[in-house]
């Protein structure tokens, strides 16, 4: 008999808490949340603002790669650029290495 009495007991207690369910993923939904705001999305725009600027790169530019070459772009292709890194020197990199545009007058 006591075997039935604490399955009795166990079942009151379940329905008793009802909503818990529910109170139990509010606290991983915020988590995502904040995950989105301070990590996900700055990415985000991150990659979107270095697309745009590959993109909008142009014959004459002086840019720096993420391998820390520093020249004026003297050929564009779709997918590479050819540096000018010094006088008569010329190296052909990737676009998406292209790590920032510099000033005019730079080099």
């Amino acid at each position: 008999m006591s075997f039935f009495i604490s399955d009795a007991m166990a079942e009151g207690t379940a329905a008793a808490q009802g909503g818990g369910d529910l109170m139990g993923l509010v606290p991983l939904i915020l988590l995502f949340v904040i995950f989105y705001f301070l990590l996900i999305r700055p990415q985000q725009k991150r990659v979107k603002e270095h697309r745009k600027m590959t993109e909008e790169l142009k014959k004459g530019d002086e840019i720096s790669t993420m391998g820390g070459l520093v020249g004026k772009i003297v050929e564009l292709d779709e997918n590479f650029v050819e540096l000018e890194i010094a006088a008569n020197t010329t190296v052909k990199v990737q676009r998406q290495s292209v790590q920032s545009l510099m000033p005019k007058g730079t080099l």
